[in-house]
């Protein structure tokens, strides 16, 4: 480890220093509270499965009973509380509370996630999207916000270099650079001309993997809006058949998490 795991409080420090405006904060950290929310939520429900098939009788039909290997391992911390860590107090939602999980389907992983993990790498993962703002429409002196959409791929990259920059360690930076799409990969990076260096820039572990999931389920537009798993399927498709089944495969992984009620306690639209 090179650098620091931010806490909850350093967290909004790093996205109050990067944010142009109070409307930018506002649009972009509650999209990364919200996608937290939903990550916590499918990797809960992932444990959980995870620790029923350790406890079943070896025999036992459901979830293939438990298997040799299902000793919790160094993610098995995932519920603990740290000084300044997933405990620590938060304006926007008390992270105390073991997240209601509202995930239904998924499968057993093959080892449990670390949840403070995934709660701060969600919180960070967009903080990319300050910088490709456009100039004009940052939220400076009352303008809309909109983004820059020659530029907005970039939005990962540049996160990560941010979050490298500001001391962060690479485990936490890398949320922000792998998440974007289902994982872009370096041949679509080349083949569609993208501006990035080529490479693959697609998560390396199952936390990172849990952030992208849910960021699909949630959408900065203006105003935001949440994301049905129909809705993104469709969206999904727009990239070819293999983008589609990659991501059908993944709510078959991650499971479905209750976007109707998410939508219902942010009050926002659901597509």
């Amino acid at each position: 480890m090179s650098g620091y795991i931010p806490t909850l409080e350093q967290v909004d420090e790093l996205h109050r220093k990067i944010a142009p405006s109070e409307a930018a904060y506002e649009l972009i950290h509650t999209h990364c509270v919200i996608v937290a929310t939903i990550a916590r939520q499918l990797a809960h429900r992932r444990n959980a499965l995870f620790m029923r098939r350790c406890t079943l009788p070896a025999d036992a039909p459901e979830l293939g009973g438990a298997e040799p290997g299902c000793a919790a391992g160094p993610a098995d911390a995932a519920d603990a509380a740290e000084p300044g860590g997933a405990a620590a107090a938060s304006p926007r939602i008390d992270w105390t509370v073991p997240p209601t999980d509202g995930v239904s389907g998924g499968t057993v992983p093959p080892r449990l996630l670390d949840e403070h993990l995934v709660l701060i790498g969600g919180l960070l993962h967009d903080i990319g999207t300050y910088r490709v703002l456009r100039k004009k429409h940052d939220g400076r002196d009352g303008s809309d916000l909109k983004f820059s959409k020659k530029r907005y791929i970039r939005h990962g990259l540049l996160g990560y270099e941010y979050l490298l920059d500001e001391g962060v360690d690479e485990s936490i930076a890398q949320f922000a650079r792998n998440h974007t799409g289902v994982g872009l990969t370096r041949d679509s990076v080349i083949a569609q001309g993208l501006p990035l260096p080529p490479d693959d820039y697609v998560p390396v572990n199952l936390e990172q993997e849990t952030v992208m999931v849910a960021d699909k389920y949630h959408s900065k537009s203006v105003p935001p809006k949440f994301v049905s798993v129909d809705a993104y399927t469709a969206r999904a498709a727009r990239f070819g058949e293999d983008n589609k089944r990659r991501w059908l495969e993944l709510v078959e992984t991650y499971g479905r998490p209750d976007i109707p009620a998410l939508a219902e306690r942010w009050h926002m639209r659901m597509i």
